[in-house]
């Protein structure tokens, strides 16, 4: 392949479904130009969770963004939520496209 790939960081962020508006609002604040929400389902220290109950049902979200933007996001995220919600969040490295769209700041 001989398209011009850079690295970025791919956050994801698994946690109950109910964090949505908050989390998403967090994000913007942070500096995330964009996410993707989906619907998740699966069994953790939390037990089985299968969404079939709003109240107890996971979201997944994930975030491109540089570096700074992604340890910003981590801090804060975990600072204000890890202590009484479930949330998992893990980050990995993702070669992508455009890499101008996954700096921190606004769009």
């Amino acid at each position: 392949m001989n398209l011009p790939l850079t690295l970025r960081k791919l956050l994801t962020i698994v946690c109950e479904a109910s964090l949505e508006p908050d989390l998403v609002r967090d994000l913007a604040e942070l500096g995330a130009r964009g996410y993707t929400v989906t619907e998740a389902r699966g069994r953790g220290a939390h037990g089985l969770r299968d969404g079939s109950w709003g109240a107890v049902a996971n979201i997944r979200v994930e975030v491109l963004c540089d570096e700074a933007t992604v340890e910003a996001i981590v801090e804060t995220l975990h600072h204000r939520y890890y202590a009484h919600y479930g949330m998992v969040m893990f980050v990995t490295e993702a070669a992508v496209l455009r890499p101008e769209k996954f700096r921190g700041g606004a769009a």
